[in-house]
This record gives structure tokens, C-alpha cells and sequence, in this order.
């Protein structure tokens, strides 16, 4: 059965403003729901509007005073998220809090995106960079900002072949989506090594769940026609396992601590503490050795700013 994990304290975050993609279920919905009852203020980026307005709707069931927004964003659109950025910016308010959180896991046959990029490497990882992008100049003026990136265990798998990152010559699901969560956790370190050598005032750093049920583990790999049914009966045979998952609440917990807690480093990396880090509450999680090669977070960088069109400033350059 699902287990649980204990909680963390968040500090008072009345006055903040927090962007969370993906939020109208899973992760981002329980980081949503726990921004505001801290205080914050919610803008809820979904690609499902009406999903959106029912998450909007149960997360003020439990927090009545919640100050919550929505907005629309698809992530393997760089339009959508470049209208979003464009919305955000004209507003001007500070941003405080990103959780780069929304994805897909492991659709079982390769798709693209209208940009022509591969599916899950354009909406785990890319939109991602390029909202954050966008996102900068409020992320700067909020001054000492975070930045959380969700990767995943599964990171543990990816592997940049610059030759063939977005999987066209052998596409595979689970090994594409490794490498969509190995670049998130790469970008997340060295957003906070740009941020550090450029005074931005950004703390970037990464998470991930653990094991924890969500519903990536229908969407994804139901995704092109694979039967929903047939996925959901073979997800609660899985869940059955002994000692392994736990539910929302408990595998929010590390990004929620790399988000808010002033204990969490920047480029650090925080999953679960139990045993294989399934489960338990946040700690600091092992780094796959890929993640620390700087000649592929460089490399990685400079192709994100060429298939996204987001420039970010150099060092030297004010943002």
C-alpha cells in the first residue's frame, strides 16, 4: 500500500508569488495547495483549463482564503509558453517561487510537438527552460528567488547523445523520458551556476518524487491509444507492492523543501529518504554522474537556446 511520509514546516509566505506548471493534478497540485495554505499567492499554469478551475475549486475547499490564479500554458508549445511569459511580464509582479513540475512520462511511441521537437523532451524539459527564461527579469526583481525543477529517479537512465537527443533515429520511453529528466536536473544546476556568476539572486535547484502515484502513470503511457483500462488495472496490481509508493501529499514533500526551506542549497538535488529513495520525507538526493559533467550542461544550454529561441544573458550582460 501507498505510504506516507512525514511533514516539513514552511515559513509564512504571505506576500509571495508562486508559478506552478502543471498544478492542476499530482505534484503540482499538492506544491499548489501547500503555497497557499503558507500564505502564498497561486498561479496555476495548466494546459486543461477546466481541470485548472477544478483544482482551483477543491484547494480553496481546504483553504478558503487562498489567492489563486490560472492560466493556460502547454509546455510542448513555444508559443503557449512564450504568451504566458509575455502575460506575466506585462503584469510585472515578482515571482518568487517557479516549480517547473508539469510532464509526461514514457508515451509508448515517439511523438512531436507542432516546433518539431520530441514530446517529452519538449514538455518535461525545453518549455521548461524557456519559461524560465522568459520568466527571468521577475525572477530577478524578486530578489532572492527560487527556482525548482521536478526531475525524477528515472534521470538515473538518461543519456545526452547530442547526435540523436531527441530520440529519432531509436526512440525508446522510458529512455527518452530519462533523458528529459537528466536535462532538467542538469538545467537546474546550472541555471544556479549562471545565477551565482551573474548576481541574478536566483537559488535554482531540483527535486523528485520518488515513487509516488500520480497520474503520469496513465497519461503518458496511454498516450496515441493504449487502453486507459488496461493501464489503470495493471498501475493498482503495482501500487500493491509492498514498502514502495506513497500518495501526493508525502512526494511533494522534497520539492516543496528545495522550494522553501533555507536549508535547501542551490544546484542541490532532494528526493525521498527511505530506502532506495521511494519513499520518506526530503533529503539530499544521489546526483547521477551525468549530471555533473559541465561540458554537456554547456553544450546542453547552448542547443536549448537554439530549439527554444530564449536567450538568456551572459554573465556579463544585465538581465
Amino acid at each position: 500500500m501507498p505510504r506516507s511520509a512525514p511533514d516539513i514546516d514552511v515559513p509564512d509566505l504571505r506576500g509571495k508569488l508562486a508559478v506552478v506548471t502543471g498544478a492542476n493534478s499530482g505534484i503540482g497540485f499538492g506544491l499548489s495547495g501547500r503555497f497557499a495554505r503558507a500564505g502564498a499567492e497561486v498561479i496555476l499554469a495548466v494546459r486543461n483549463e477546466r481541470k485548472g478551475a477544478e483544482a482551483i475549486a477543491e484547494i480553496r475547499a481546504r483553504v478558503p482564503d487562498a489567492v489563486l490564479h490560472l492560466r493556460e500554458l502547454d509546455l510542448s508549445s513555444l508559443a503557449s509558453v512564450a504568451a504566458l511569459g509575455a502575460d506575466l511580464n506585462r503584469a510585472g509582479r515578482p515571482v518568487d517561487f517557479l516549480a517547473n513540475n508539469a510532464g509526461i512520462m514514457a508515451p509508448r511511441r515517439r511523438a512531436v510537438t507542432s516546433d518539431g521537437i520530441e514530446l517529452q523532451f519538449a514538455t518535461n524539459y525545453l518549455g521548461h527552460f524557456a519559461l524560465t527564461g522568459h520568466l527571468l527579469p521577475l525572477l530577478r526583481a524578486a530578489g532572492s528567488a527560487r527556482v525548482v525543477s521536478v526531475s525524477s529517479l528515472m534521470s538515473r537512465l538518461g543519456r545526452f547523445d547530442f547526435d540523436d537527443l531527441q530520440s529519432e533515429r531509436r526512440y525508446q520511453g522510458v529512455l527518452a523520458y530519462g533523458v528529459s529528466k537528466l536535462a532538467q536536473l542538469v538545467f537546474a544546476r546550472e541555471l544556479d551556476r549562471r545565477s551565482v556568476a551573474a548576481g541574478w539572486g536566483i537559488r535554482s535547484n531540483a527535486a523528485h518524487p520518488g515513487a509516488t502515484i500520480t497520474n503520469l502513470q496513465v497519461t503518458g503511457p496511454t498516450h496515441g491509444g493504449r487502453s486507459v483500462r488496461l493501464n489503470q488495472i495493471r498501475n493498482r496490481l503495482l501500487y500493491l507492492v509492498p514498502g514502495v509508493w506513497q500518495e501526493i501529499d508525502a512526494g511533494i514533500l522534497p520539492a516543496l523543501y528545495a522550494a522553501t526551506s533555507p536549508d535547501a542549497e542551490g544546484a542541490g538535488f532532494y528526493g525521498p529518504d527511505g530506502f532506495g529513495e521511494l519513499h520518506g520525507g526530503p533529503a539530499p538526493a544521489k546526483v547521477p554522474a551525468r549530471a555533473l559533467d559541465d561540458e554537456a550542461a554547456a553544450r546542453l544550454w547552448e542547443v536549448s537556446e537554439r530549439l527554444s529561441g530564449v536567450t538568456y544573458p551572459k554573465a556579463h550582460q544585465p538581465a
